[in-house]
């Protein structure tokens, strides 16, 4: 088994996220001996966001690229290949207003490719890289469950659960600390839940 551990957070060893991602890849690791684990940290190796000139370069011959399309390529290529050769892979994905950290959505631009990841069909799009498993260390400063008003604003979990499933993930599930931002009781009380769900994810 085949474990990508990913980081997003831009808060090195502050960030919970990172906290709850390490947990959740050791205690994977304990309960599946023999797991093999990749790292990608995406705050200090971040793919450049997607250009004219990148993009481009999926629709023209190879040998037509210039020196930025053909290392833009091969760096596609290296993560595609990483992430499809993965059986497990641990996101890490704090919420930055409202959302998740703009590295991630590089990667996540780079991973989702038509005839790769997904396809089209007459009858829509279907998921390509499926039997996977997605866990994800869901990070909040505030609260956003407590409502549908809350909920509404959650362009982070939301996402993350559409994005993977039109990749044809169905197995994606969720580890959260928010609140962390209120008060060292409240950052407490978060970690000790998101605890609690690690060990019962990872059984």
């Amino acid at each position: 088994m085949k474990l990508l551990h990913i980081d997003s957070s831009v808060l090195a060893a502050n960030s919970v996220s990172r906290q709850l991602t390490a947990r959740i890849a050791a205690e994977w690791q304990a309960t599946h001996p023999g797991t093999q684990v990749d790292y990608l940290d995406l705050a200090t190796d971040t793919p450049a966001h997607l250009s004219g000139e990148i993009l481009g370069a999926r629709f023209t011959p190879a040998e037509a690229h210039n020196a930025v399309q053909k290392a833009e390529t091969e760096l596609t290529e290296a993560l595609l290949t990483q992430f499809l050769a993965a059986d497990v892979i641990v996101v890490g994905a704090p919420m930055y207003n409202f959302s998740i950290p703009s590295q991630l959505k590089a990667w996540i631009d780079r991973i989702a490719q038509a005839g790769r990841t997904f396809k089209y069909t007459e009858n829509g799009p279907v998921g390509l890289a499926t039997g996977k498993t997605v866990l994800v260390a869901s990070s909040r400063g505030g609260v956003y469950s407590a409502s549908e008003a809350l909920r509404a604003l959650d362009h982070q979990e939301a996402y993350l659960k559409t994005v993977f499933g039109f990749l044809g993930i169905t197995d994606v599930r969720f580890v959260r600390a928010e609140g962390v931002n209120m008060g060292d009781a409240k950052k407490a009380e978060a970690l000790a839940s998101a605890e609690k769900e690690i060990v019962a994810l990872a059984a």
